[in-house]
């Protein structure tokens, strides 16, 4: 019978612990999180550009054209974000990021770009062209000269040194704060 009794006492300590401990967990307060701020308000844009780059450009002349045109695709960015900020109510804050996207140089006609690649980042997105040899510029056929052999041969030289510029393309993505 003592047993009976030595279970019976140990049951009600146990019961007694769990109730203690549970009015203990009901009395707690739950901790309270402050409620969280929205993200700041952003505008993201893509400023695109070009510039003009000899054809046979030499690799400091390369990255200044370059550079030009990242400059003038950061203002083209930032005309784009103004113009966002202002349709949306809003003031146009710091700049937050600023990518660059790489770029591409075009040739007019048949003309190939020979020169120095640009350092395009490694963002590049677009496909530069490769130097490759010199294409001849097209001279178009001439009938045999009736006088002044000389003055159309002149012309026909002058025709082919005047080479006109490619263009280096470039794109830079911007994040602004809006205010």
């Amino acid at each position: 019978m003592r047993a009976i009794v030595a279970v019976i006492g140990v049951v009600a300590l146990a019961l007694a612990a769990a109730g203690v401990l549970g009015v203990a967990g009901a009395e707690t307060t739950p901790t309270t999180t402050a409620p969280a701020s929205p993200p700041p308000r952003t505008v993201s844009v893509q400023g695109v550009a070009g510039a003009p780059i000899e054809p046979t450009a030499s690799a400091a002349s390369a990255d200044a054209a370059y550079r030009q045109a990242m400059a003038a695709a950061v203002a083209d960015g930032q005309s784009k974000a103004q113009f966002l900020a202002e349709k949306a109510g809003a003031t146009l804050g710091a700049v937050q990021s600023v990518g660059e996207g790489g770029g591409s140089i075009q040739c007019p006609g048949e003309e190939e770009y020979t020169g120095v690649q640009p350092d395009f980042g490694s963002g590049s997105t677009g496909v530069a062209v490769p130097p490759v040899a010199f294409a001849r510029s097209r001279v178009t056929a001439r009938r045999a000269p009736t006088h002044k052999p000389h003055a159309e041969k002149r012309r026909a030289t002058a025709h082919r040194s005047a080479v006109e510029p490619c263009t280096v393309s470039t794109q830079v993505a911007l994040v602004y704060l809006l205010g």
